[in-house]
């Protein structure tokens, strides 16, 4: 099947996507507003099919890869939906005590792109752990235009302590060196500024991937150096960037940012149109390193 990129649509209708991604509008709408730029004999339906993830086509690294073992587990969230579930994966010949990363999802649960980058993970040789935000309405229902609505049913305050209690829960397994990185997507971005709010000098690295920026009295909590990554089109989150690196410098906090040029919200997410395969393994490389550097303890 021949990837779509971000380029085959007008960037009305994929500004409109991103909408319609984090709620603004629903799918009748984003359909209506999107047909007047319907081109090249594609209709806004269309469009708005062409766009959503396709996660067969994203797959990098099989749930049945034999450099992995992963496993469906709960963990206690008594500050939050009481217990949670997730997804563990580890190395499969794994020697001696390991780094873990916390991976935590866009506002759709627990999908199968957010998996691959649990074995992602994984097959860099560290433990990772994406834990589903949706436990307390079902789960990730497997599909995400439903996961989106079960999203909006959680109660977010338990849900952000359901997060909390799977980052604890992981620095603190048997397996796990001691030393925690959380990376996040979209709403999951928003999510590792949070946890590195809260976790203080029990996080070691953060990288959020476009997320949502923490207050200025917030900022000044963070003990752990983040990598931040944002998209150069993505005007509603790009808003918070300069306050933010104020308040990050103001409080002498180690941080590095990119702006990856001419790229999408979502660029990372190689399910979607939307997925710029060249910024994607730029920041993907950046970040394995940055948690080699800073959750291992080596550059290599």
């Amino acid at each position: 099947m021949q990837r779509m990129k971000a380029s085959d649509f007008p960037q009305e209708v994929l500004n409109l996507f991103d909408r319609y991604v984090h709620g603004g509008i629903g799918r009748r709408e984003f359909i209506d507003r999107a047909s007047k730029y319907a081109v090249g004999g594609m209709t806004a339906t269309a469009m708005f099919e062409a766009l959503k993830p396709n996660f067969a086509l994203g797959e990098q690294i099989s749930a049945s890869d034999s450099r992995i073992k992963a496993q469906e587990v709960s963990y206690p969230s008594p500050q939050g939906n009481a217990k949670t579930s997730g997804y563990l994966v580890q190395p499969a010949n794994a020697k001696g005590k390991l780094p873990a990363i916390v991976v935590i999802h866009e506002n759709r649960g627990l999908n199968p792109h957010i998996r691959d980058i649990a074995r992602r993970l994984a097959v860099a040789n560290f433990i990772a752990f994406a834990p589903d935000g949706l436990t307390s309405v079902g789960g990730y229902p497997g599909d995400d235009e439903k996961g989106a609505a079960k999203f909006r049913e959680v109660n977010g305050p338990k849900m952000f302590e359901d997060f909390v209690a799977s980052a604890k829960w992981l620095k603190g397994r048997p397996e796990s060196s001691g030393k925690l990185g959380a990376v996040g997507f979209c709403f999951g971005g928003g999510v590792v500024n949070s946890l590195a709010v809260r976790l203080g000098p029990d996080l070691s690295a953060g990288a959020p991937f476009y997320g949502r920026q923490p207050s200025a009295e917030d900022t000044a909590k963070i003990k752990a150096p983040l990598m931040l990554h944002y998209a150069g089109n993505d005007q509603g989150i790009n808003a918070g960037i300069p306050a933010f690196e104020e308040a990050l410098k103001a409080n002498n906090k180690t941080y590095t940012k990119y702006v990856y040029e001419g790229t999408q919200h979502g660029f990372h997410n190689d399910t979607t149109p939307r997925y710029d395969e060249a910024a994607a393994k730029l920041a993907w490389q950046r970040t394995l390193e940055f948690f080699n550097k800073n959750v291992r303890g080596s550059a290599t």
